[in-house]
């Protein structure tokens, strides 16, 4: 297992204590098959990318390590608040009672959740996380780029639907295989699930992962081929990955690209970070 220290700053050398160095997996720089010719016009064309090398976080941030965070900040702990436009139409109590799992009370995660990936997270939650974790840290810390987080999927193989290869497999990632049970699932604890090839868990599965671009129909066509970091502004933001909750397998797909409203949050999304090289 690879992981990064770094002596922090001053500044940073009261927070450090309560910041753990993040468990990191190498990605090689070198170019990929980025989207899926069989999908979606948000998936193609299917384009070749080249991406720089990067750090990313071998699990997804749980709720141990953003208790850290929030100790340290004095940032909101995860709750529910006004609904985000993605659940309009699901009523209130339905919400409400599937996040009420994850809410936090006096500051404290929820019992017997500190393994699993945190969830009920806004995109400006996870990245004041990382902002918080490079002051203390004394690097770069930030969500990955759709680039960066589908090649690292990928696991370094060209093509394949899923990060093991092109069938679903329910031994290899956490979904809603019955949505009669949905009441009875949930979040599972991170590395439950066998890692891919590039050593990394739950790239499929569990929660959705917050990326750092907005979303752009076009920008498969008319982007960056070398380390592309999405449209500069946008009204939609992308997650990654599936979650437990989905009962379309497709989504959990790495090619899957998920638009969301900025003011999402769910008890089916959390976020891994990144650091560069």
């Amino acid at each position: 297992m690879l992981t990064h220290r770094a002596t922090p700053n001053a500044a940073a050398a009261d927070t450090m204590t309560l910041a753990t160095p993040p468990n990191l997996a190498r990605i090689p720089a070198g170019d990929f098959l980025m989207g899926a010719p069989d999908a979606g016009e948000d998936e193609r064309p299917v384009h070749r990318v080249y991406v720089s090398e990067f750090f990313i976080g071998r699990f997804p941030v749980t709720h141990d390590e953003y208790a850290r965070f929030l100790r340290a900040t004095g940032h909101p702990a995860p709750s529910i608040h006004t609904l985000p436009l993605i659940a309009s139409g699901v009523p209130d109590g339905v919400f409400k009672e599937n996040a009420r799992s994850y809410v936090w009370e006096d500051g404290q995660p929820p019992a017997g959740h500190g393994s699993h990936p945190v969830v009920l997270v806004r995109h400006e939650d996870a990245l004041a996380y990382c902002q918080w974790l490079s002051d203390a840290l004394g690097r770069p810390v930030r969500l990955p780029t759709e680039a960066e987080w589908e090649k690292a999927a990928r696991g370094g193989a060209a093509g394949q639907r899923y990060p093991w290869g092109d069938d679903i497999d329910p031994s290899r990632c956490h979904f809603l295989a019955d949505p009669l049970i949905k009441n009875q699932r949930g979040t599972r604890p991170t590395g439950t699930y066998p890692p891919n090839a590039y050593g990394l868990y739950d790239m499929a599965g569990n929660v959705w992962e917050w990326v750092a671009d907005w979303h752009g129909g076009d920008y498969y066509g008319a982007g960056d081929i070398r380390d592309p970091h999405g449209p500069e502004s946008g009204t939609m933001r992308i997650v990654r990955g599936g979650s437990w909750v989905n009962e379309d397998v497709g989504m959990l797909r790495c090619a899957y690209r998920h638009k969301v409203p900025p003011d999402t949050y769910a008890y089916s999304v959390g976020f891994r970070i990144v650091c560069s090289a």
